[in-house]
């Protein structure tokens, strides 16, 4: 564990080999598991306010369970906490099929096109990173969310010999900015994967 800015980053942040590795995965992690992808407070609203927006990228299934629950649901796992609303099959309800098969984030999608200027909830765009926040000491931890749909990505991360956190740097800017990475990145080259 390492410590930058009292942010907590665990070891496998910098030790994990990863780049995602769709053709293989076929965006399981749109589909698999119990829970919405976690939203900040913000995100819901933002969410509600692109849906018009976004609604014609989406399936109808997924349109009426939007606006059956709308575009987050309470979810429990350690705690409560608001997720991007599932289908009935656990898919998301922003993630539809392209033609190779693969899951794919409308919301993304939409940003990519120039429809909107959200690129996709910050815990999708982290992942698979999770980030935890202890409101009472204001303290943030950076985790490596460890998934078998994820070995191939693991394996071509190996491959690639790309860590972890320089995959997901985009992610890492948008969530705690440029200087925070710099200082991460900087521990990486002078020290490497903590032993």
């Amino acid at each position: 564990m390492i410590v930058i800015d009292e942010i907590l980053i665990s070891d496998e942040i910098l030790e994990q080999k990863f780049h995602c590795n769709l053709e293989s995965c076929k965006g399981s992690c749109c589909v698999e598991g119990e829970f919405g992808a976690p939203l900040e407070e913000k995100e819901i609203a933002i969410l509600n306010d692109i849906y018009p927006n976004i609604k014609h990228l989406l399936s109808k299934e997924a349109i009426d369970k939007i606006e059956a629950v709308g575009v987050s649901q309470e979810f429990k796992k350690d705690k409560s906490f608001q997720g991007t609303a599932l289908l009935d099959d656990g898919k998301c309800v922003f993630a539809n099929e392209d033609a190779l098969g693969i899951m794919r984030c409308m919301i993304e999608k939409a940003h990519f096109e120039g429809i909107i200027r959200f690129k996709k909830p910050i815990s999708c765009h982290l992942y698979p990173i999770r980030v935890s926040e202890n409101e009472e000491i204001d303290l943030f931890s950076v985790n490596y969310d460890e998934w078998d749909i994820c070995a191939a990505a693991c394996s071509l991360g190996e491959q690639k010999k790309l860590p972890l956190y320089q995959f997901v740097k985009d992610a890492l800017i948008r969530k705690f900015g440029q200087n925070f990475y710099d200082k991460l990145d900087g521990y990486y080259q002078q020290h490497g994967a903590p032993k």
